[in-house]
């Protein structure tokens, strides 16, 4: 055997590196709309300063007026499918014809879980739960019942930069003379233009299911601010549509935006309304 064929060898081609996959997640948004209920799918940990500024529709129990609303939400990732959450808190300031007063709004906490993260099929369903305690102030029609649970389910479907998100729920209150039992249903599109630039549209609807006792006679709900305890309102749905657009300023900070008109009667709180947000995400 020669020297150059015992020695020679033919290299082994060098493997190609292999591609980091493009979670589709992340060119998803938050909701903006319905911001207590409308639950993102996505489990992300982030502060969420919100503030919602309605106008009354006038034949509505507050008469023609304005009401302000500020919280702040938080969202913590236990795990990269369990997440605690806190969708509600905040200062409300009514300013009605016929109604005054400002004050806490109810406390409410619970969890979701990504029950599939379809990351090929750019899919992602999560259900979850939160629990509101009574923990507001009476004269805002805060306060009242001994609580209510929220079961939901979130969901999410990519199609490149399009997106479809998705949310159904029921509020189950534990006393229902004082509170409605009420389903809710949202739906978002929205387009990835750029980081700076997502716009959306958006409808948030609401039923009432049962009649309550705590305001006689009431035709119509609070949407997701009040849960008024209507007492003749069971079988009647209310409904927002809305556009805004979402910016991605930083990496880990966006800013929201959206305006809303109420689209079936009876209009009740809104008639319309303004929602602004920032989502910090650590």
């Amino acid at each position: 055997m020669s020297f150059s064929t015992a020695s020679a060898a033919t290299p082994a081609p060098a493997k190609a590196p292999v591609a980091d996959v493009f979670d589709w997640k992340e060119n998803t948004i938050s909701p903006v709309t319905n911001p207590i209920y409308f639950e993102d799918p996505v489990i992300r940990s982030e502060i969420r300063p919100i503030f919602i500024y309605h106008r009354f529709d006038n034949s509505f129990v507050t008469g023609r007026g304005t009401a302000r609303a500020g919280a702040i939400q938080f969202r913590y990732a236990l795990t990269d499918r369990l997440a605690f959450i806190a969708t509600q808190d905040g200062y409300l300031n009514i300013n009605g014809t016929a109604v005054k007063g400002n004050g806490w709004m109810d406390l409410a906490a619970g969890f979701k879980y990504a029950l599939i993260n379809d990351v090929q099929n750019q899919f992602i369903l999560t259900p979850g739960f939160t629990f509101q305690l009574p923990t507001g102030d009476k004269k805002i029609f805060n306060g009242r019942g001994s609580g209510q649970f929220n079961p939901f389910v979130s969901f999410a479907k990519g199609y490149g930069d399009l997106h479809l998100t998705g949310n159904l729920g029921v509020l189950i209150p534990m006393l229902r003379a004082e509170q409605n039992t009420m389903a809710h249903y949202s739906l978002m599109v929205d387009y990835h233009v750029s980081d700076w630039f997502i716009p959306f549209a958006t409808a948030n609807f609401w039923t009432t299911l049962n009649n309550a006792s705590n305001i006689p006679g009431l035709r119509s709900n609070g949407y997701d601010v009040i849960n008024f305890g209507a007492g003749n309102a069971s079988g009647v749905t209310q409904g927002m549509l809305g556009i805004g657009f979402r910016s991605n300023i930083q990496k880990n900070l966006s800013l929201g935006f959206a305006y809303e008109m109420a689209v079936v009667k009876p209009y009740g709180l809104s008639n319309n309304r303004f929602t602004m947000d920032m989502c910090i995400r650590f």
